[in-house]
């Protein structure tokens, strides 16, 4: 019998999940499909009841439920726990987990450009859901330090204060005025400024960026955000969204399937998708 799998979210028609999984499933040649949901917020439990009642194997989770749905799931994985929200929910006989892949993607994507992170100092820019994410996985694998600009300081003191992993952090508010980014070896941008339409916009006006520290910008569309081509004319390494979107991606179908897929294969179905090239 085919096994059912599904992404939820509000608005859905814009994810790209459903193709990356459904051509590993043709790929691997497993009898499973993906579909997109569009679930609004008042109908999130019965949804929930809904995959439990035709037994759907698995589903991710996007915004606006990854909070939201931890009500109505029978187990929470411990960092997805602390981080407070799920993107990923396996059904293990009949009981639904949730997990949360989203900082343990980023994580793994950047590895393509940086082979270790002992010892770096890294800026998070946001303090925002994703940003979150990133910042208790980054602290959970032992980054010593990690700073965090945002336009609220409340907002960042907040994240670092109940963050149950160790590491040492400062706040900074987010000013009109460039920001000096000279002490950082990898510095993260996490919010959706930049997010097409808004294409001319950066959340941080980067200065003294130092020669090969490592950028990224968890957009991906555009593929190359005004933040990211301020730090690659600086001699910025940089990195879009799609390798963490690719590995969280990966992760929750590892969970689904026992196997780690092809992510490179999974990036070119996305880069497919997008319209665009590797870079």
């Amino acid at each position: 019998m085919k096994k059912l799998y599904g992404v939820i979210g509000d608005p859905i028609a814009h994810s790209m999940s459903p193709a990356m999984h459904n051509d590993l499933f043709e790929f691997y040649g497993m009898d499973a499909e993906m579909f997109p949901f569009h679930i609004k917020g008042p109908l999130l439990e019965d949804a929930v009841k809904g995959f439990r009642a035709i037994n759907v194997a698995g589903f991710n989770i996007t915004v606006p439920h990854k909070t939201a749905i931890m009500p109505f799931l029978d187990e929470i994985d411990p960092l997805a726990e602390a981080i407070g929200a799920v993107n990923t929910v396996v059904n293990k006989e009949g009981k639904l987990i949730g997990y949360n892949t989203d900082g343990t993607g980023y994580f793994e994507g950047i590895k393509q450009a940086v082979s270790d992170v002992e010892g770096k100092t890294v800026l998070l820019v946001g303090a925002g859901g994703a940003a979150k994410a990133i910042y208790y996985t980054m602290a959970y694998a032992g980054v010593e330090r990690i700073d965090i600009a945002n336009r609220t300081q409340q907002s960042a003191e907040s994240l670092i204060e109940h963050c149950p992993y160790k590491t040492q952090s400062e706040v900074m508010v987010i000013t009109e005025t460039k920001q000096d980014c000279s002490e950082y070896d990898i510095i993260i941008q996490t919010t959706s400024v930049g997010m097409h339409p808004r294409v001319n916009e950066t959340p941080l006006h980067l200065r003294n960026v130092k020669e090969g520290a490592f950028v990224s910008d968890i957009i991906y569309t555009p593929l190359e955000t005004r933040f990211l081509r301020q730090a690659r004319e600086q001699g910025a390494i940089t990195q879009n969204g799609i390798p963490m979107f690719v590995y969280q991606g990966a992760l929750a179908f590892e969970k689904w399937m026992g196997i780690f897929p092809d992510a490179d294969r999974m990036e070119a179905v996305v880069l497919r998708q997008l319209g665009g090239e590797k870079c």
